[in-house]
């Protein structure tokens, strides 16, 4: 019986010292004419707006964040973006210096990709022409046939024939498609490395 009595005691004590701090609580607002207000409770037409509690000191412990308006909303967007690009772009400084020693080295390294791309577009370049050249053996082959020839006698062309004519039209379109991809990747290897030279100089103060 003692120790219920005992426990209830704490009890009523920790509870009487919370409400007895919450009623402490003292709210700091401004109103939409700019006027600053205080009091232990908010009044509810200010229920929306942005509230500062304070403690016995006058101190900020606590913000309560009101209502924004779309404006603040995009605002706070914007700056959030912005903080992310700032930090995105510490990283990328942070990796370009961690990687390189100086300009040559970027440059060096430029170079070797350049190359890869442009030895991929010169193997497949050739391999092209080596296509176009059968291509055109095949077409010779085809004119004395149905639908190539304008001889309206012509037989129709043999089944194998027309396929390998397609299989090699398609083979010349995938391997011309490759070559742009190549010489699209170099174009963009370049311009990249560019700017990270470019960037480089800066952070070290070489511009």
């Amino acid at each position: 019986m003692r120790l219920f009595s005992i426990i209830f005691l704490l009890t009523t004590l920790i509870l009487g010292a919370t409400l007895a701090d919450a009623s402490q609580r003292l709210y700091r607002w401004v109103d939409k004419n700019g006027v600053v207000h205080y009091g232990d409770s908010v009044p509810a037409e200010y229920a929306e707006v942005e509230k500062q509690v304070l403690n016995d000191a006058g101190v900020t412990v606590e913000v309560l964040r009101g209502k924004r308006t779309a404006e603040e909303r995009a605002e706070e967007e914007r700056q959030r973006k912005l903080a992310m690009e700032r930090e995105l772009q510490r990283r990328a400084d942070q990796a370009l210096l961690a990687t390189y020693l100086s300009v040559d080295e970027i440059e060096l390294h430029r170079n070797r990709r350049v190359e890869l791309f442009q030895a991929q577009a010169r193997v497949t370049e050739l391999y092209l022409r080596n296509l176009q050249r059968r291509l055109q053996l095949l077409l010779d082959e085809a004119a004395n046939f149905q639908p190539y020839s304008s001889d309206p006698d012509a037989p129709m062309i043999d089944r194998g024939l027309a396929e390998e004519l397609n299989e090699t039209r398609e083979t010349i379109e995938r391997h011309q498609a490759n070559l742009q991809r190549f010489r699209n990747d170099e174009q963009q290897i370049v311009a990249r490395f560019d700017n990270d030279i470019g960037r480089f100089k800066e952070l070290t103060g070489l511009n």
